[in-house]
């Protein structure tokens, strides 16, 4: 077999097995275990042994049970029950307020935790019922959660990101820095969306009545003790590393530090709520070591084969196509493979071959990181088959259909793509402040 017949097979095979329900981990550690065998015979032993001790010697990998287990512990003490209902009082007489304070939950959640999930699970049992009630559009709302819960895996601490950057071997705070400005302006153009519609169809969205709202404005001004709390612990964590104060894990050390003494401060902390906390903390830890160690196998054995140099004499000889072709073409791959798979198995299957090709065409792969993490959104939530829609569809109430979460997305989806496309258009957008601050001394 030719060494591209063998790269499409073992790509295939993992495919098929992705398709047997196995955790991900399992088929990419297979399908990489049988192709280094037949390859390389026993010899192939180092290649997991390598991978492991590369994985254990990776200083930043500390960050991620930390930043995990402090987003776990602010959401399990009830700090995001109180954010939100500090958004409600300040944002309630405003028409559409709910679904602006909502977006702005998301973007406090996702700097506090680094998963599209833990906003959409808390989007959808907090904020989505309360929505409801105040006879907000179902469908509009409903496209709020799971938009503003996107934008959990591009604002810091962006746990695919250092994912990404575990892979791709690039510096995660590179990455982070780089995700803040497209993570605010996607958040930014959702609002002005949201405004817009609200405007031209006040019907979807009433405002709050005037009798939840009347309280004395010493009373709101205690309501934004809710917000100053994840401020704080937000401006510790990225603040300080920012200005060069502490290093990326002392800063995901002090975040969780932060995120304890916070839960312990509102009387919170609970021994139930410290064994949930650690529970899933070692759980999504784990998930996403295994993850690791068996693409940096898979990408071994790939870089092995010279895969990479076989797709670039693809696409640049073969086809005749232009660095942003390849770039366009990288992109809509991404669109069809979320409707089956989710963020980490789309990465861990095309990063081996496609950040060393982006390398070679000239891009830089901080950026084509962030450009990857928005595609791989918009792709799960793309209907027929976006992970997204259908984990919305079991955590929303009954009274929300699948049809009504398929309608939901297609407007935010649209604002999506043009957020992506105005960081291809101007990199900076996602290259100014890790530039900044990195290029500072």
């Amino acid at each position: 077999m030719s060494y591209e017949a063998i790269a499409i097979v073992m790509s295939g095979g993992m495919l098929v097995m992705l398709l047997t329900g196995q955790r991900i981990f399992a088929p990419i550690g297979f399908v990489s275990t049988a192709a280094a065998l037949g390859l390389y015979g026993t010899g192939a032993i180092e290649l997991p042994f390598n991978a492991a001790f590369k994985l254990f010697n990776w200083y930043p990998m500390l960050t991620l049970p930390l930043f995990v287990y402090m987003g776990y512990i602010l959401s399990e003490s009830g700090i995001a029950d109180d954010l939100y209902g500090m958004f409600h009082v300040w944002f309630g007489n405003l028409r559409g307020g709910l679904a602006i304070g909502t977006i702005g939950l998301m973007v406090v959640i996702s700097a506090m935790n680094g998963l599209s999930v833990a906003g959409m699970a808390i989007g959808a049992t907090i904020a989505l019922p309360e929505m409801l009630r105040r006879n907000y559009d179902k469908v509009m709302i409903t496209g709020v959660v799971q938009a503003g819960s996107s934008l959990g895996i591009l604002v810091p601490p962006s746990v695919v990101l250092v994912l990404y950057g575990m892979i791709a071997r690039q510096p995660v705070g590179r990455l982070w820095l780089a995700g803040v400005v497209p993570g605010l302006m996607m958040a930014g153009l959702f609002i002005i969306y949201i405004v817009i519609r609200c405007k031209l169809q006040p019907h979807l969205a009433p405002i709050v009545s005037k009798e939840e709202l009347d309280m004395p404005f010493t009373e709101k001004l205690k309501l934004l003790k809710a917000g100053i709390i994840p401020f704080l612990i937000f401006f510790f964590m990225t603040g300080l590393f920012i200005m060069g104060v502490t290093s990326l894990v002392e800063s995901s050390a002090v975040g969780a530090t932060a995120a304890t003494i916070a839960a312990i401060a509102k009387g919170t902390l609970t021994r139930k709520v410290i064994e949930e906390s650690i529970r899933k903390t070692l759980g999504i830890s784990c998930m996403f070591m295994w993850i690791i160690l068996a693409a940096l196998c898979f990408g071994a054995v790939f870089d092995g084969l010279g895969a990479v140099k076989a797709l670039e004499s693809l696409f640049i000889t073969r086809w005749e196509l232009t660095p942003w072709q390849v770039l366009i073409m990288m992109q809509l791959s991404y669109i069809v493979m979320g409707m089956f798979l989710d963020d980490t198995a789309m990465l861990v299957i095309v990063a081996p071959l496609y950040v060393p090709l982006i390398v070679s065409l000239g891009f830089n792969p901080i950026w084509y990181g962030i450009l990857y993490t928005i595609t791989c959104q918009i792709a799960y939530m793309t209907p027929p088959f976006g992970y997204n829609l259908f984990l919305m569809r079991a955590m929303a109430p009954p009274e929300i259909t699948l049809k009504d979460i398929y309608t939901s997305i297609v407007p935010f989806v649209l604002v999506m793509i043009f957020a992506l496309l105005l960081i291809i258009i101007f990199p900076q957008i996602a290259l100014w402040l890790p530039d900044l601050v990195y290029n500072r001394g």
